[in-house]
């Protein structure tokens, strides 16, 4: 019977079910299996399958959730997944090879190498806003590194859990990939436990939940948080492009839902005209002149969020402040896409990642400035850049801390493998996709061979003046050194 079968069935999930489930799941990492490549490679294809076999079911699921459109599901949840586990089978024998590394003469006659090994048994609480991607991506990197899997899907996004359960009991080895669904009481019994590490994306709150839990087993975690993330506008660009491109990260991608979403715009008093002129022309463009009837625009995904977005565009700070949208539709739960200029920044708007279709604007007199309001808070997720003015762009990327930057575009430093995604500071800790999804889960074992010649008597007591200075020479690993201490020399 599944975590999820016993669950249904009325058993209660408990912090003694879940320490069982663990138990279960360390005798079985135990046998080895996980290990292998072979292993390793067959879930990463099942899991694969799972997403071609599955598709419509997985687009109608997103579709329930969140009115996700189904270009975004197919290529931002399920293309995405599919090209990262692409990459992680064609070098995952690669990865898993012993790095050879340089020894010293400080231990002559001697090898080494570093051993990458799996954690052990590990869990992966995950979103609701991209309920296959963002929960699927570190399953992978926690198999793909050998470790067996427990699953906490968001049941903020109820028919993906519930679809996620049904798949991985069908497609992957039950002995170590599990999943459990529920709220918080089974999140609450699921930390409860001692676990080799802890992946968990999405709010800071939370995060600090998940940390303190962890911290009483001394348990590594990896947290995927968020922030705000800034975008600066230059006045020397292709503003038609860089509006279009700013729109695609920010509505086109689940509303404004996302980690690394432009959550506000900051650009000169001179040039903000010009920029919200050209964002409604090419708004109206993306989404019509009624964009709550838009079936190309996420719905936002609960009540909760609905109303703390109303609060947020309520505000007396800014609700003279639109200039574009507002629009809302509560029994729909949807806000068309909404532009604020001249947001102060001491509004609710300005005070907590916005998560949500609302694009607030800052004016600065230099662009320079820009930098200082970025720097004044928190450090984001991502930070964007739209400029063709070299020095600018150095400055940008030299002066401002986040988990990641991108210039002349949003969200798409998301796509490349050979970088790593994650926060920094209160955005998070920790990276993955690509190789760094499979360092995240795993540990570098290091390995020191030596035989049983070339021992030298130096090391051992009684200590005398010569082998001390034998030693000192061997431990600074000088060739001279050692010549001289030899010779008696000083």
């Amino acid at each position: 019977m599944s975590d999820k079968d016993s669950q249904t069935q009325g058993k209660v999930f408990d912090a003694e079910t879940a320490s069982s489930l663990v138990k279960e799941l360390r005798k079985n990492f135990g046998s080895g299996r996980t290990r292998s490549y072979e292993w390793r490679v067959s879930q990463v294809k099942a899991l694969l399958k799972a997403m071609v076999d599955n598709e419509d079911q997985i687009v109608d699921a997103l579709r329930s959730d969140l009115a996700k459109p189904s270009l975004e599901t197919l290529v931002y949840e399920i293309g995405l997944l599919k090209s990262s586990s692409e990459v992680i089978l064609k070098e995952l024998k690669h990865w898993m090879t012993p790095e050879k590394v340089k020894t010293s003469i400080k231990t002559f006659p001697s090898s080494a190498e570093i051993v990458p090994e799996p954690l052990g048994v590990v869990l992966v609480i995950s979103p609701w806003n991209y309920p296959i991607l963002l929960t699927l991506e570190p399953v992978v990197g926690a198999i793909a590194a050998g470790n067996a899997v427990v699953l906490k899907p968001s049941e903020i996004a109820p028919a993906t859990s519930s679809l996620l359960a049904k798949l991985i009991e069908k497609y992957m080895d039950h002995s170590f990939v599990r999943v459990v669904e529920g709220a918080v009481d089974e999140t609450t019994a699921l930390l409860e436990q001692k676990w080799d590490k802890i992946f968990y994306t999405g709010n800071g709150r939370v995060g600090r939940i998940v940390m303190t839990a962890a911290a009483k087993h001394l348990t590594p975690v990896l947290l995927e948080l968020g922030g705000k993330s800034p975008v600066v506008v230059d006045s020397n660009i292709n503003l038609q492009v860089a509006a279009r491109r700013i729109i695609s990260g920010k509505w086109g991608l689940n509303s404004g839902q996302t980690c690394i979403s432009p959550d506000y715009v900051i650009t000169t008093k001179d040039y903000a005209p010009t920029l919200v002129d050209t964002l409604k022309t090419e708004l109206q463009e993306c989404y019509g002149k009624n964009p709550l009837e838009s079936e190309d625009l996420s719905r936002i995904v609960s009540s909760n969020h609905f109303a703390r977005l109303s609060k947020l565009l309520n505000d007396d700070k800014v609700s003279g402040k639109i200039v574009y949208g507002g629009e809302k539709d509560e029994n729909k739960l949807r806000i068309a896409p909404t532009i604020l200029l001249d947001v102060p920044r001491d509004s609710l708007i300005m005070g907590e990642e916005i998560f949500g279709p609302l694009l607030p604007i800052i004016t600065v007199n230099k662009l320079e400035e820009s930098l200082d309001v970025i720097n004044s808070g928190e450090k984001p997720l991502a930070a964007y850049v739209f400029t063709t003015d070299e020095k600018f762009k150095e400055l940008f990327v030299r002066n401002v801390s986040a988990g990641g930057l991108l210039v002349n575009d949003t969200t798409l430093h998301l796509l490349v493998d050979t970088l790593p995604f994650g926060g920094v500071g209160e955005s998070g800790m920790g990276a993955y996709h690509g190789k760094f999804s499979f360092d995240a889960f795993t540990h570098k074992k290091a390995v020191l061979y030596r035989s049983f010649a070339g021992d030298s008597s130096a090391r051992y007591p009684p200590y005398t003046d010569t082998k001390q200075r034998l030693m000192k020479a061997l431990v600074a690993g000088t060739v001279l050194g050692i010549i001289r201490a030899l010779l008696g020399w000083s």
